[in-house]
This record gives structure tokens, C-alpha cells and sequence, in this order.
């Protein structure tokens, strides 16, 4: 215990005095001098949020799915406000709940460090109870964590608390200069980022010595393969697929699972190998035949299948229905299955037949959750952003309460919703 005081009091004045060093460099380069509070606001928001305080800043937020399938979380400095207007406890206790929601499944954080001024950091001493409180639960699936525009003050602030952090943990860690090295490990137009730190990042490009590289010409893209089945409509797999209304790859992956997957726990929850994602979404493009049985690895089929949902160029949910969705919470409880049932009623036929097909899969798998931990609610969370997402951004944390209840309610009561509507030709798993 004397240690870890004499450890804080030491990385107090490291602290104080490397975040003062970084505000005297934003003031030459004629960045603000003075802590701005930050505009965001969250209009989605209801008053009734249990965090409401803290979650209107917008500091915490979901920013969709990388290439693997894995949640992504973002944390802004820049959107905290100052100290004596943020309860940085209730900040850490948010965090926690936020991340709960995640923590069963494989995700990742990325950290916008640029902001964090002398009037809005929190102490040492929360940094080291917020460690502390991320327990194995937290840390188990975090896969990565990014630190965008790292300064010496999070250098030093590393070397300070590596002590106290294990070297597992600290292999997930990778600093990245600027905001392009993000492409490389996630989707990055997905990031909801903010305007200031988008603005630091050209200044810091602009200070760059010498030459910037060249711009590189990107070439237009493709027109589409014949057999495409990933980053296409479903109308464009039908209508090369002899008018066939399942894409065969949401049909392949759905009939290996349903065989031998069902009950596997933690299915959908794990992520896979992203070049051999890659490979096997470069297979079905080409129209090449996939044996899951080759790669050993129950949970390629299952994150294929998500990204399939998600490279979709409209959710299967369409974009028309997502306000509708969000008012879900706001219908009476026991009214809520028929809203439901009127909302994919109005659905494109096509839409409607893939939905009944991978909603019936996934009421048997929920159907299974004594061996697969895998219920309704548990499935909601993992396909509620893959069915339907806004048609400009991402989906804010707030409305994932809405949006995952719609999911839940389609699995839970497939069979009251789906039954009055048949297509001809339709199959189901």
C-alpha cells in the first residue's frame, strides 16, 4: 500500500507536469489554449438513463463492428468536460455499464487521448481504481486497445503503471500516430470521431518535416463478380443466383451451424481469424465452394454470417424502419410483439423471406441455451446492429436498448410474428 502512495505521489507530478508540457506545444501550434466544454450532445437520449449525466457528453460510444465482428468502443477526451461539471466516478461507473453490455463477446477500445487538459483529467488515483475495477471479466475479451495521438504524457504515464500491469494485457496496447492507421485494423468510416480531434490530426500532419507522401490514386471500384455474395444487394444475389431468395452464403453457413454448431457455447460471441475471413469471403465471391470441416474452427461460419448482415449495402431491416424500431420502448409492453409484427410486414418481400429464414435459425439456437448461453437476449446484442443500423453514422449507445428489444422480441416470438405472412417459394432452415 506504501508503495502504490509512494507510486501515485511520484506520478502526480510526472502527471501534472507532462500534460502542462503537451498544452504548451496545442498553444504554439495555435491550437486552443483554453479547455472548450465540448457541444455534443446526444438528441437520442432520454432523460430517464440511468447515466444520463454522463452519457449526454458522448464520451463513451459504439461505433460498430470491426472486419472480425468484434464490437468496437470509442472514449473522446476531448468531450469531457471539465472536472467540477463530471462526476468521475459516475464516468467510471458508466464506462462498466456500457461495457457490460460487450463483455461476453470479443470486443475492442479505441482511446481519442487528445482533449485531456489540466481542467478536465481525472486524478491518478482514479486511473488506478479504474485498472483495478476491470477485473479478468473485462479483460478476458479485449482484444485491442487503441491510443490515438499518444504524448509524452502517456508514454511516461505507461512506464509509471506498468508495474501494475500484466503483460498479457499489455500486448493488447498499440499507439497510433494518426487517424489513417486506423484503417488497417477496423472500419474506419464506422468511427463516430470528433471534430476536434479530426482538426488535431491535420495539424499534426501539417507539422510533419519535409514532404508528405504522395497521395496515392485510388482506383475506381470493380463492377461486382457474377457470383458476389458479400457488399452487394440481396436483389443482385437473386437475380444471379437463378432467382433463388436465400444468398447461398447465409444458406451454407445457417445449415453447417444448424448440424454443428447449436449447441457450442459462446456461439456468434467469438471472433475469427481476419485473413481467413478474408479467404472465405474470397471464395464465395468467386464462387468457389467453402468446407467449414477444413478450418477446424466452429466460429468462421458463424462470424461469416454477421458479415455477411453487415457488408449488406441496406440492413435487412432497411433503413425506412429504423425510427420506427427506436419507438419500440415507448409502445406498451404487452402491444410490443404486434408492433413488431406491423413493422417486418412492411418489409420488401425479399427482405422479409431472409429475415423469417435467419430469425427461425436463431430461435433455435436460443432455443438451445442451456448448452450455448446463446438466449434471446444474448443474440439480440450480437445481430441487433447487423439487421439494421441509421442511414448516416452509427447507431449511438442510446439507442441500443430499442434496437436490441426489437431483435429479442423477433426471436423470442418468431412464431406469433412470422405466421401470418407466407411468400411463395420461401424455405426456412
Amino acid at each position: 500500500m506504501k508503495q502504490d502512495n509512494k507510486l501515485l505521489s511520484f506520478a502526480g507530478e510526472k502527471w501534472s507536469s507532462e500534460l502542462q508540457k503537451d498544452e504548451a506545444e496545442d498553444a504554439q501550434s495555435g491550437q486552443e489554449k483554453t479547455f472548450m466544454s465540448p457541444p455534443f450532445e446526444d438528441t437520442e437520449l432520454n432523460i430517464n438513463h440511468p447515466y444520463y449525466d454522463v452519457a449526454r457528453h458522448g464520451i463513451i460510444q459504439l461505433a460498430g463492428d470491426d472486419n472480425s465482428g468484434r464490437k468496437v468502443i470509442t472514449f473522446s477526451c476531448c468531450r469531457m468536460p471539465p472536472s467540477h461539471q463530471l462526476n468521475h466516478t459516475r464516468l467510471l461507473e458508466y464506462l462498466k455499464y456500457t461495457l457490460d453490455q460487450y463483455v461476453e463477446n470479443d470486443y475492442m477500445v479505441v482511446y481519442f487521448h487528445y482533449g485531456l487538459k489540466s481542467l478536465n483529467k481525472p486524478s491518478l488515483k482514479w486511473l488506478q481504481t479504474a485498472y483495478k475495477e476491470f477485473d479478468r471479466k473485462y479483460k478476458k475479451n479485449l482484444k485491442a486497445l487503441y491510443v490515438v495521438h499518444p504524448t509524452n504524457f502517456i508514454k511516461i504515464l505507461w512506464n509509471i503503471f506498468k508495474p501494475l500491469i500484466s503483460h498479457k494485457f499489455g500486448k493488447k496496447i498499440t499507439y497510433l500516430n494518426y487517424l489513417s492507421d486506423l484503417r488497417e485494423h477496423l472500419k474506419y468510416d464506422q468511427l463516430n470521431i470528433p471534430q476536434e480531434v479530426i482538426q488535431h490530426d491535420e495539424n499534426l500532419r501539417a507539422k510533419q518535416k519535409g514532404k508528405l507522401p504522395p497521395v496515392v490514386k485510388i482506383p475506381p471500384p470493380r463492377p461486382p463478380l457474377p457470383t458476389q455474395q458479400f457488399g452487394v444487394s440481396l436483389q443482385y444475389i437473386k437475380d444471379k443466383s437463378k432467382g433463388e431468395l436465400i444468398p447461398p452464403v447465409m444458406k451454407e453457413t445457417v445449415s453447417y451451424l444448424k448440424r454443428k454448431g447449436l449447441q457450442v457455447e459462446g456461439l456468434f460471441r467469438r471472433s475469427a481469424s481476419v485473413q481467413t475471413i478474408k479467404d472465405v469471403q474470397k471464395l464465395y465471391n468467386q464462387g468457389k465452394s467453402v468446407n467449414f470441416d477444413d478450418y477446424h474452427d466452429i466460429h468462421i461460419p458463424a462470424v461469416i454470417l454477421k458479415t455477411f448482415l453487415r457488408e449488406l449495402p441496406q440492413p435487412l431491416l432497411t433503413f425506412e424502419c429504423y425510427d420506427p424500431i427506436l419507438g419500440i420502448t415507448s409502445v406498451e409492453s404487452s402491444l410490443r410483439v404486434t408492433r413488431c409484427k406491423q413493422i417486418i410486414h412492411g418489409l420488401p418481400e425479399h427482405n422479409y423471406v431472409v429475415l423469417k429464414y435467419l430469425i427461425c435459425f436463431l430461435h433455435m439456437v436460443s432455443q438451445e441455451s442451456i448448452y450455448n448461453r446463446m438466449t434471446a437476449s444474448s443474440l439480440a446484442c450480437v445481430f441487433g446492429l447487423n439487421l439494421i443500423w441509421p442511414s448516416k453514422g452509427t447507431a449511438s449507445l442510446s439507442a441500443l436498448v430499442p434496437l436490441n428489444l426489437f431483435t429479442e422480441l423477433l426471436i423470442d416470438f418468431y412464431m406469433n410474428i412470422f405466421n401470418s405472412r407466407t411468400v411463395p417459394g420461401e424455405i426456412l432452415p
